[in-house]
């Protein structure tokens, strides 16, 4: 990665946990956003541990333009997106955390 820590279109810099900093360490997918510099939005990323199946990430509809983001099942983020097309699975992004 360039020192920057930008990887093609991805801000992994800026990227944003949405756990608390203070939260203990979890055994499980835990969800981000990382801002992507070719749209005018954030890209939801799934953190995974090292090792570990890669989660199944599944998108149900909440409302009619909130949408929860679910890795195995557990709900890593919430989206609300009044322009532009709801989330899909295949947009969000998975990422193997090191140990």
């Amino acid at each position: 990665m360039r020192s920057n820590q930008q990887s093609g279109q991805f801000r992994w810099d800026h990227a944003a946990s949405l756990m608390p900093v203070g939260g203990a360490a979890q055994q499980c997918p835990q969800g981000a956003l990382v801002p992507d510099l070719l749209h005018d939005c954030d890209q939801v990323a799934v953190v995974y541990d090292k090792g570990q199946t890669p989660p199944e990430i599944t998108i149900m509809q909440v409302s009619g333009f909130v949408h929860t983001v679910l890795a195995d099942g557990i709900a890593v983020a919430v989206v609300a997106c009044t322009s532009g097309p709801a989330p899909s699975a295949e947009n969000v992004l998975l990422v193997e955390r090191s140990s």
